[in-house]
């Protein structure tokens, strides 16, 4: 029998976009003879939207943005324990969250689900949430003892009571060049280089627009070096990747438009700075109790010094991205990715039956 799976996508985020393209590019990977595909879209307003099942590989996003006149109530997608609600299909055996931003990859998503009490892909709500707010995941990778650069963070209030007091924090703290991020987004959005104090005050506004706290971190000559980790308990790291942007730093464009970045794959590192970095990355995915997938990014001096600056647990399946492009190297395919996921999902899914809510 085919395994039902529910794709969700879409999202109330900046990243509605970029998710998109994650469904477009997961859907036309997907073995329609394992899988019956059922797309569920979330429009910007936060609505789901119940489109039709997918017998074949759909050409582009628009098809996957469908109208309101199918919305939908997320408890259908569990009648037997809301048995007020009308099943709109037989029950699905797994979700898979293509959702990435606020609203989707940080926890929010993931704790429905969880009451729910349906399989679904990647990480749960604890990792969710502290990957997505880079503030937190930093303060738990200060606990872990993983090497990292310096940094200080901001609440939109504090900054506006006294802006010269949180620049001045930042220049005596950080220096320049300093990077200015929102705290809970990813894809570059909002973010921003900071060389001196007007681009710091620009910088500020900037990330602000998009969330209630930011993140500032020290400016480092290093290389970007990031690996894939796919697992539950016993993570497996694939091969190092490097990006090498022609700009200043990999910027959302760079990402997702014009791919105007190399992406070198296997990375020109030594098996020591390797063996450091999939160490670092294996003891984050622990740290933040991760499962399923994720990406994690590195800093590599010339000192051969790796310094962990995330992990993306929702990383994009864009034609751009580098998680996939990673395990390829490895030695999985897009396809079988994706299949490994599936059956990670229901495999901690059937773990967590097991757990006693009563004594």
């Amino acid at each position: 029998m085919k395994t039902k799976i529910g794709l969700l996508y879409g999202g109330k985020s900046a990243e509605h976009k970029v998710s998109l393209q994650t469904a477009l590019a997961v859907i036309r990977a997907l073995d329609m003879e394992k899988f019956e595909v059922h797309p569920i879209y979330i429009n910007e307003e936060g609505q789901w939207i119940k489109g039709p099942q997918l017998e074949n590989p759909v050409e582009n996003v628009k098809a996957l943005e469908f109208s309101q006149e199918n919305q939908l109530s997320p408890l259908s997608l569990a009648p037997s324990l809301f048995s007020s609600e009308r099943q709109v299909n037989e029950p699905l055996d797994v979700i898979f969250p293509l959702l990435h931003g606020p609203n989707g990859e940080d926890g929010t998503v993931q704790g429905l689900l969880e009451l729910l009490n349906l399989p679904y892909v990647g990480n749960g709500v604890l990792a969710s949430a502290a990957g997505m707010d880079k503030v937190m995941m930093k303060n738990v990778f200060a606990q872990a003892g993983l090497a990292q650069v310096n940094y200080v963070a901001f609440i939109k209030s504090e900054w506006e009571k006294a802006k010269e007091s949180v620049y001045g924090k930042v220049e005596d703290t950080l220096g320049y060049p300093c990077f200015v991020k929102p705290a809970n987004l990813g894809s570059s959005v909002g973010i921003s280089k900071c060389t001196n104090r007007q681009e710091l005050e620009a910088a500020f506004a900037e990330a602000f627009q998009f969330d209630r706290k930011v993140i500032i971190e020290q400016g480092v000559t290093a290389r970007e070096i990031e690996v894939g980790i796919l697992g539950n308990d016993e993570p497996e790291c694939s091969v190092a990747g490097e990006i090498v942007p022609k700009k200043d730093f990999y910027d959302y464009k760079a990402k997702y438009e014009d791919g105007d970045t190399a992406l070198i794959i296997p990375a020109d590192i030594t098996g020591e700075e390797y063996q450091q970095i999939k160490e670092m990355a294996i003891q984050a995915f622990k740290a933040l109790d991760c499962s399923g997938l994720v990406r994690a990014d590195f800093f590599l001096t010339k000192d051969g010094r790796a310094l962990i600056n995330e992990v993306n647990t929702m990383p994009g399946f864009t034609p751009f991205s580098m998680f996939p492009l990673l395990w390829k190297h490895t030695g999985v395919e897009y396809p079988q990715l994706i299949e490994r996921l599936v059956a990670l999902a229901i495999e901690r899914h059937t773990e967590k039956q097991n757990i006693k809510y009563t004594f």
